[in-house]
């Protein structure tokens, strides 16, 4: 299975955010990074895939246009967890991730809650299972929303800066878990992610974009180079592909430095 989108444009009131962006293709079992920086179009491109922003152009997944696909086809085969996750609803963990699988999942009482507690156990958040939504941390809170998302069995997940607001330990948790579950269950993964040191160590595929266009798409070794990270980001950087240690970007300097046209030194 995979997600193809080409000469995709979209416009949010009279301003365009994605200029014609073609030759993105994400593929089963990878996760596909999607970085950039701030206003590059990220959310603006997962958005239109989930079909939240009106857009042109060719987005297919499994052979099928998703334009075709009536609302109730687009919830069963994807699905896509947006940055801003707050929910002020009366529910407790458990019964969120419930409520997640059984809006989508049709079986047994006893199968789904089985399912929610596999989840659970797997973002280890039993522990949290009796806990209200409205109590719980920024980061325990994501991590709720990333278990309703699984459990609800999508063929497509998308996910917008998924560990932003998780501590380095589950940021390193969580997305292990996500490629180990992309592969185990040939799902295709794209994530939003700003931390490039993530996104070379986890990802199996880079889409880079840039002001709304397509800059360049491959394996991470392939597009994370100094010369690029000076373009896209305005950065001096150093990059590293150590043979058995994870791959890291160190950012040296930015090129423009904030208050140079106002005298400040």
């Amino acid at each position: 299975m995979t997600l193809t989108i080409d000469r995709l444009d979209c416009r949010l009131g009279n301003r365009r955010i994605l200029h014609g962006l073609s030759g993105l293709r994400a593929r089963a079992g990878e996760i596909t990074a999607l970085i950039g920086p701030n206003g590059a179009g990220k959310s603006t491109l997962l958005k239109a895939v989930a079909g939240i922003e009106k857009a042109s152009g060719d987005i297919v997944l499994e052979n099928r246009a998703i334009g075709t696909l009536s609302i109730e086809q687009r919830a069963g085969r994807l699905y896509y967890l947006p940055q801003e996750i707050g929910s002020r609803a009366a529910l407790n963990v458990f019964e969120a991730v419930l409520l997640a699988r059984r809006t989508q999942v049709a079986e047994s009482p006893a199968e789904a809650m089985d399912a929610v507690d596999q989840a659970l156990c797997s973002l280890e958040l039993d522990s949290l299972a009796e806990r209200e939504l409205a109590v719980l941390s920024g980061g325990q809170r994501q991590r709720v929303a990333i278990a309703q998302a699984i459990v609800r069995q999508p063929r497509l997940l998308m996910l917008d800066e998924p560990t932003s607001a998780l501590d380095l330990h589950h940021q390193l948790q969580v997305l292990d878990y996500l490629q180990r579950l992309a592969r185990r269950k040939q799902l295709v993964v794209v994530i939003a992610i700003h931390d490039l040191n993530l996104a070379a160590r986890f990802a199996d595929h880079i889409w880079i974009l840039q002001s709304g266009e397509h800059i360049a798409s491959g394996a991470p070794g392939e597009v994370l180079t100094t010369e690029r990270l000076r373009q896209v980001y305005a950065i001096t950087a150093h990059v590293e592909w150590p043979v058995d240690e994870p791959p890291r970007v160190t950012p040296l300097a930015a090129i423009r430095q904030l208050g140079s046209n106002n005298g400040i030194a």
